[in-house]
């Protein structure tokens, strides 16, 4: 591609309220523009970009044997009401009505019509297991829409489904996408840990997020460092301490859900002195969808921390309902917990028959009986990751991208003198399978050299007079100030063993 016919232009600042590093670099690099708050155009950096991920992701997924469809953006909310979460996820799913008055769903995930699918074409045992998977846009209708393409309303997931006849299958497809997350995480450039996590509105019985480890991330997590422990502050537990010096409470607003109804329960929450409330834990002791602060006295429903000692007073329920905290001791070898700020980027589930009970996806197994196909559901947040590579991959100058999902491996750069043999390089090198992006520009030295630090390609070829004269090409990589000068009849070899060796 020659810069003089990109629709593009690069940013020498970043635009205001912007407070994120590597979205700052997007936008200024001409990656992406922003529509509207958390809404966002690819421009065509961004969506070669975007491109690479999804080759990576497409490759691991049929590795593991997954099959890939393309289920719709637009969901009947029939669906959603069977499964029950038409009712119980609030303002977040995006709700609206045909012309034929027909209640539809913008999709914030794609279980249930994965479900419908399965039981219209799973039928017997001998069709299981399945794997299916698909690259599609998501809508959130977030309240805070922040930090860029990493809390975005409009988002792109790789999302795939396992369907399997027992949980002992469920079991090794769980196991088979958490190392495949791994790999596709160590293929992309970005360093990730796996923590135990809460199902959340998914539902099911288990699951683990893979989160990066930023300080802009919103996510807090707890880590031991000597026996490897690791969970969101969501779901970690601690050892409690025998005495914390008196009780506090805290009150809630309850929001349950009986049947298609909504009904509110107050709620006094009872802690150590010291501890601090875990409302995830709490929701999920009460089985509410969600809690709201109140001011009222008269509780319907007495929750206690297991945590605390001698409390006089009625209690309904008696569980596990405290944050754990920096210092706290870990559950397991005792030693302090570290805690630390994370962007969740993966995430995977055990759904076991949550969806398929509730939407009838059953099959007959070999004793002639119907069961629910056994679930778990799988999901990279693809427009996500490209923003934490931004992050994670970036110097005072600009981004510098891997190999592997740089838009374009190579920047070419014709200087004064250069143009006639850069243009004859910039085919060869086409023709030899490199991705080339040709600054072909009629533009000042040290604009074009700003604009391919700021763009990040990871190899830089430079052919001027000088250069020339030395009948040669000068070679930068982004990552280095150290340059040579390649001779014109190397050079393809140069970039095809330095592009192989750096991927």
């Amino acid at each position: 591609m020659k810069m003089s016919r990109l629709m593009k232009e690069t940013l020498r600042e970043a635009p205001s309220a912007t407070e994120v590093v590597g979205h700052q670099l997007l936008l200024r690099a001409g990656f992406v523009r922003q529509v509207a708050a958390g809404l966002f155009s690819y421009l065509h950096l961004g969506q070669r970009t975007l491109q690479k991920i999804e080759t990576i992701l497409r490759q691991e997924m049929d590795a593991l044997g997954g099959q890939e469809i393309k289920m719709p953006l637009v969901h009947p909310a029939a669906l959603w009401q069977a499964s029950g979460r038409w009712y119980e996820i609030d303002a977040e799913l995006g709700r609206l009505v045909d012309r034929n008055g027909r209640s539809l769903t913008l999709a914030l995930s794609h279980e249930e019509t994965l479900a419908d699918l399965a039981r219209q074409e799973i039928h017997s045992y001998r069709q299981l297991p399945q794997m299916a998977y698909h690259i599609q846009t998501k809508w959130r209708d977030d309240p805070r829409p922040r930090a860029g393409l990493i809390r975005s309303r409009e988002f792109t997931m790789l999302d795939s489904y396992s369907m399997d006849a027992d949980d002992a299958g469920l079991d090794g497809q769980y196991q088979s996408h958490y190392a495949a997350y791994f790999r596709i995480f160590a293929r992309c450039g970005l360093p990730v840990l796996a923590v135990e996590a809460d199902v959340g509105m998914m539902g099911g019985t288990l699951a683990h997020e893979f989160m990066y480890l930023a300080p802009i991330g919103e996510d807090t997590l707890l880590l031991c460092d000597s026996c490897g422990y690791r969970a969101n502050r969501q779901v970690a537990t601690f050892r409690k301490p025998e005495d914390r010096g008196g009780t506090q409470t805290v009150q809630f607003v309850a929001e349950l859900v009986d049947g298609n109804e909504k009904l509110d329960r107050v709620v006094t929450a009872v802690l150590s002195a010291q501890s601090h409330i875990n409302e995830t834990k709490l929701v999920h002791v009460l089985g509410a969808q969600r809690l709201r602060p109140t001011a009222e006295q008269a509780a319907d429903i007495c929750v206690v921390d297991d945590g605390v000692t001698g409390w006089a007073g009625q209690a309904a329920l008696v569980a596990d309902i405290a944050a754990a905290q920096e210092g706290d001791a870990c559950t397991h070898c005792g030693q302090p917990l570290q805690t630390a700020r994370a962007v969740e980027v993966a995430n995977i589930f055990k759904l076991g028959t949550r969806y398929s009970s509730t939407m009838g996806a059953t099959f007959v197994d070999e004793h002639d009986e119907a069961r629910p196909i056994v679930m778990g559901s799988y999901g990279v947040g693809v427009t996500r990751l490209l923003a934490c590579l931004a992050e994670h991959h970036h110097d005072e100058s600009g981004l510098c991208w891997p190999v592997s999902v740089a838009p374009y491996q190579v920047h070419l750069v014709a200087l004064r003198g250069g143009a006639e043999t850069a243009e004859s390089l910039y085919h060869q090198l086409r023709q030899a399978g490199a991705d080339v992006l040709y600054d072909d520009r009629d533009a000042r030295p040290g604009v074009k050299f700003n604009d391919a630090d700021l763009i990040g390609l990871p190899l830089r070829l430079t052919v001027s007079q000088r250069s020339l004269a030395q009948d040669g090409v000068e070679a930068q990589a982004r990552t280095g100030r150290e340059t040579a000068v390649i001779p014109l009849d190397d050079l393809m070899t140069y970039v095809t063993n330095w592009l192989t060796a750096a991927r």
